[in-house]
């Protein structure tokens, strides 16, 4: 038995090796043939290296494990589409090179189902990557100062989903605004965007500060989209008013 665990482990076998002893007993007591034993041995590894997988792109992703959809109460924005919002957990727009849109104010939850879609991308094998707008500009512009501008830019264009988080919350500097432009120039029907704003594109002249940018901007990312405008209630008003509803 060590011989052999020894061998799964310098072959990299490591969900077999975890695996063996039980499996032998279980293949004992139950009679079964070396080929069935073989599948359960390598249905093991498989299942190891999809949890082993998972792990090491969630660490990568920077999403937020708690922020899933069944945690999205839509009973509170009754005027947002669940079967449609369901319909894009699938998935199925990152292999489209599809983009996703999600405008509203401040507290209606646009975050929460950018990262719950995130999640999602993850579990059916896709890279992900949830970045600040501004601090995606921001490594950008800092990178070109120490050398790493290709290896940051890489990041941003090598996962299969960009998840880039408060559009308009802040304005890009003017000059930072080529930045941005050049992963939604670079990622445009190759790679699927996940945008969440607080302002209408209408205001995205002044959020870059140059309305011809933004246009160029807007265009390529509404080309190919979903947008849902989400026009409830703030989320973080709803729980400040329960908390004084029970200290009353």
């Amino acid at each position: 038995m060590q011989d052999i665990l020894k061998k799964l482990t310098n072959f990299k076998l490591s969900g077999m090796a975890k695996t063996l002893e039980s499996r032998n007993q279980y293949a004992i007591e139950n009679s079964l043939s070396y080929l069935d034993f073989l599948e359960l041995l390598l249905d093991d590894e498989s299942v190891n290296r999809q949890n082993n997988s998972f792990k090491r792109r969630f660490s990568k992703s920077k999403l937020d494990s708690s922020k899933t959809l069944s945690m999205y109460d839509f009973t509170y924005q009754p005027e947002l589409n669940k079967q449609e919002i369901l319909d894009i957990s699938s998935c199925r727009f990152i292999e489209e090179k599809k983009n996703i849109i999600f405008m509203g104010n401040p507290g209606v939850g646009k975050t929460h189902l950018a990262n719950a879609i995130g999640l999602e991308a993850l579990k059916k094998g896709y890279k992900v990557l949830f970045i600040h707008a501004n601090d995606m500009v921001s490594k950008l512009v800092s990178s070109k100062g120490d050398g790493s501008y290709f290896s940051v830019l890489k990041q941003f264009l090598s996962v299969d989903l960009l998840i880039i988080d408060e559009v308009g919350f802040k304005k890009i500097p003017l000059n930072h605004v080529d930045e941005f432009f050049e992963i939604i120039r670079h990622r445009y029907e190759n790679n699927s965007i996940i945008i969440t704003t607080n302002r209408p594109f209408e205001e995205w002249g002044n959020i870059f500060g140059d309305v011809v940018l933004a246009s160029a901007i807007i265009d390529r990312l509404v080309h190919h989209a979903h947008i849902f405008r989400i026009n409830g209630e703030s989320y973080r008003i709803k729980s400040l008013q329960s908390m004084k509803n029970t200290k009353r």
